[in-house]
């Protein structure tokens, strides 16, 4: 039996919906709009795409975009300096500085200079903390938005076996601390990882998360899982392509994510209402 693909497209536009909703009571009760500051230093192709999507995304959501495109010779002090402003800018709840950074600015110390209570992205110590001492404030989007497929697939990770391909501080690790919160028995493989095949082989619930075109052997594929791709690769060809073999995979899990329509929608969906959760907090 074939498995059923998760519509992540279509779930990311029923939560953009009900953010879009939210943020319009918002605004009729506060007589302001939700405000994302977005931030892109330099011109990455990659990342100008997806921040034109993040700006388009919040007109369709009733959020307010703030935009600094800054030249790839801006100084990590001028940089320090836009994000302390925007931290004290009342109009601002949410500040998202797209990665990766020129190679002279220092992500870490971008990253913990944004305000804990503005860190939409949920990448600051401090929220990553938060999560994994089972108190989350404004969590890591990718994860969360994982976690709302899952739950609207009607899969519940509590006593279930998650296995999470990729240990990055933007999506492994901070995935493995939501299935734990979940009650999932979790193991996290890496690049020093042997027998990954046995692991994967073993997991109710598979994330993929490597950022390696077809690392994941279908065959490996237990029987029935749930297989969330995370992984969105170009090949030689120009195909996307996730971290998964998609076609065989399918004729051996219950559910799997397609590349692109599955993980990817969702990030931005979960980014919304993580800067409409921060607009509700600060008044």
């Amino acid at each position: 039996m074939a498995a059923r693909i998760i519509d992540g497209k279509g779930i990311a536009a029923a939560l953009k919906a009900d953010v879009a909703s939210r943020a319009a009571d918002f605004m009729a009760a506060h007589g302001r709009a939700p405000g994302l500051a977005v931030i892109l230093v330099g011109n990455n192709p990659a990342s100008e795409v997806y921040v034109r999507s993040k700006r388009e995304s919040c007109e369709k959501a009733n959020i307010v975009s703030f935009s600094h495109d800054l030249p790839d010779t801006t100084s990590q002090t001028e940089l320090l300096a836009l994000i302390e402003a925007l931290n004290q800018d009342a109009r601002v709840d949410g500040i998202l500085v797209q990665l990766p950074l020129p190679a002279h600015i220092n992500a870490e110390t971008v990253i913990e200079s944004i305000r804990v209570d503005k860190d939409v992205d949920g990448f600051h110590p401090y929220n990553v903390g938060r999560l994994a001492v089972r108190l989350p404030a404004l969590r890591p989007c990718t994860p969360k938005g994982i976690m709302h497929l899952l739950a609207q697939i009607g899969v519940s990770p509590k006593g279930r076996h998650a296995v999470v391909v990729g240990a990055s501080n933007i999506v492994g690790r901070p995935m493995a601390l939501e299935l734990l919160l979940a009650g999932a028995t979790v193991t996290v493989t890496h690049r020093f990882t042997p027998d990954l095949a046995e692991h994967v082989g073993r997991a109710d619930i598979l994330v993929a998360a490597a950022g390696k075109p077809d690392l994941i052997k279908g065959r490996w594929i237990k029987p029935g899982s749930v297989v969330i791709d995370v992984g969105i690769n170009r090949t030689q060809d120009g195909r996307l392509t996730g971290d998964v073999e998609f076609a065989p995979a399918t004729e051996r899990a219950g559910w799997i994510t397609p590349v692109p329509g599955g993980v990817g929608p969702m990030t931005v969906a979960t980014l919304l209402q993580n800067t409409v959760e921060a607009a509700e907090a600060h008044v």
